[in-house]
């Protein structure tokens, strides 16, 4: 198995959904941890991923470059809706705040020092928005909704495994869809959600991997 670590910072404030809410609270409250420390599930990231992949291949296709990179893309992550056996060799692990914030924050609420309400809030905001009457000009009524949010600048770690050891073009496809992924949660089309990635070949992130795989990407992907 060979790992790599996607690092992913987030340029703006982004609404990383849980699918629920918590009533007379918030409407749609962040994906968090038993500690308050919120996290981008593995399934959520790899989707995301996924999806940058396809708006890469149709590009390619539109662009009469697609070649074998179809291939490529079913190799690393497979097929939606596949057998365990085809759905592709790259497993993506949840993103994750620093394991030494978490260890010490856990240590500080088993020490009553903090409550997972006081870790929730300090890395969150609340954000209310509500849908707006195009002819006049004002809020409907009763469309407020109220979105608990990570604050911009916080970074987030992910461990990404290839079953086996990727080939160059699968590394290479996999960095262009992380250089790709450009906006993660909902409320993406409201100015949400912009991140920034990089790809490390090393947990410690000090190995950047290749800025020749971007090039030979390009090279393989005539403009």
């Amino acid at each position: 198995m060979t790992s790599y670590w996607l690092k992913i910072k987030l340029e703006s404030d982004s609404a990383l959904g849980r699918g629920d809410g918590v009533a007379g609270l918030v409407n749609a409250e962040v994906q968090h941890e038993p500690s308050g420390l919120p996290f981008l599930g593995g399934k959520t990231l790899k989707g995301l991923l996924t999806a940058t992949c396809g708006e890469i291949l149709y590009a390619l296709d539109q662009s009469q470059a697609l070649g074998s990179w179809d291939k490529v893309a079913q190799s690393i992550f497979g097929q939606p809706g596949s057998k365990r056996s085809a759905r592709g060799k790259l497993h993506v692990g949840g993103a994750f705040l620093p394991d030494d914030l978490r260890q010490a924050i856990a240590e500080d609420i088993a020490n009553k020092q903090l409550t997972r309400e006081d870790v929730l809030e300090a890395i969150t905001v609340m954000r209310r928005q509500t849908a707006m009457d195009a002819e006049r000009g004002t809020p409907l009524d009763q469309t407020l909704r109220t979105i608990r949010v990570v604050l911009r600048d916080t970074i987030f770690t992910a461990r990404l495994d290839f079953l086996t050891t990727p080939t160059d073009d699968e590394l290479a496809l996999l960095y262009a869809c992380v250089k790709g992924l450009r906006r993660i949660g909902t409320n993406r089309n409201r100015g949400m959600g912009r991140v920034s990635c990089l790809l490390y070949s090393d947990e410690a992130k000090a190995m950047l991997v290749d800025i020749s795989l971007e090039n030979k990407f390009k090279q393989e992907v005539p403009a």
